[in-house]
């Protein structure tokens, strides 16, 4: 198992490496100056020349990539342009609206789409079956922020039981922070739920086909025994799989969803960043966003271990 986990870690380096080169050389493939661009239309030749000393870009590009590099193992993954604050301070300070959206939302997908899944392949070809199918056709087809429109206005606007827009620290209360976070949590939760129910259904239904199960049947244990404690537990891998894949592309949700309900994450610091032209902050971001996926991909692999024994070997 150890040597299994430290396989994966070193497996891990090369695509890091590979993320850091492309995340250096977006500055450089831009179309048109990054000088020009970040000093201004007004600005004069020698204001351009300034900035580009000041970013280091007179340096030959193979000198610029090994300073980042360095940089990076270090932890600095530089500073703001506009704001003059090292990156990693601004991301410390959007990271808990993030952090708290994502968690939310992964616990609303999975606390009602595995057992949607279960039900939908315990009731397959049947009216509930079609109905939990139909809602996850829904779901993929509907965008997150029509969806986040929608829900601010019935329960915003209409019943004025949420806030509109806005987010509140976890330090005020955690009732203040459900409430801000209820509806982006669900508009954003509704497509990964729509996407873990249906490949919860499609696994279990394979499963439910074996022997072991109408044997479980004959010999006279219960209904939820056999969907709980037998199919369930041996249809996870590909359920965890899906999981995963969506923890990793909440990172894209984020951003619309944020940006939707106004909350000061790193989704919205993203897009301010793009707006603005601010490449520290976009490369710093793109390298947080990477590892994380990477990360997640990781666990990912260890998780299937304690599923199915075999992979072990």
């Amino acid at each position: 198992m150890t040597a299994y986990i430290i396989r994966r870690l070193f497996a891990t380096i090369p695509v890091m490496v590979v993320v850091a080169l492309f995340v250096f050389l977006l500055l450089h493939l831009t179309p048109g100056d990054p000088a020009a661009i970040i000093a201004g239309d007004d600005a004069t030749p020698a204001e351009i020349e300034g900035v580009r000393r000041r970013l280091g870009l007179d340096l030959p590009i193979w000198e610029q990539f090994v300073i980042y590099a360095w940089n990076l193992l270090r932890g600095d993954l530089g500073t703001s342009i506009f704001s003059n604050l090292p990156v990693t301070t601004l991301v410390a300070q959007r990271l808990e609206p993030t952090v708290v959206l994502a968690v939310s939302t992964l616990l609303v997908a999975v606390v009602c789409a595995i057992p949607l899944g279960v039900v939908a392949a315990w009731k397959a070809r049947t009216m509930v079956d079609r109905m939990v199918m139909g809602f996850s056709v829904l779901g993929f087809a509907v965008p997150v922020f029509l969806v986040g429109y929608v829900l601010i206005y019935f329960f915003s606007i209409e019943l004025r039981w949420l806030p509109v827009q806005g987010y509140r620290p976890l330090s005020q209360g955690l009732d203040q922070t459900f409430r801000s976070v209820v509806l982006p949590a669900i508009a954003l939760g509704t497509t990964y739920m729509a996407l873990i129910a249906r490949i919860t259904r499609a696994s279990m239904l394979e499963v439910l086909s074996e022997d072991y199960i109408r044997t479980a049947h004959a010999k006279g244990v219960t209904t939820k025994s056999v969907l709980l404690r037998h199919a369930l537990k041996n249809a996870a891998v590909p359920i965890v799989t899906v999981i995963g894949l969506g923890m990793a592309a909440l990172i894209s949700g984020v951003v619309i969803t944020e940006t939707v309900f106004n909350i000061p994450g790193l989704g919205r610091l993203t897009v301010d960043a793009i707006l603005k032209r601010d490449y520290p902050i976009i490369q710093g971001l793109i390298i947080i966003f990477a590892g994380t996926k990477v990360l997640i991909n990781l666990m990912i692999d260890i998780s299937y271990t304690f599923f199915d024994p075999r992979i072990r070997y």
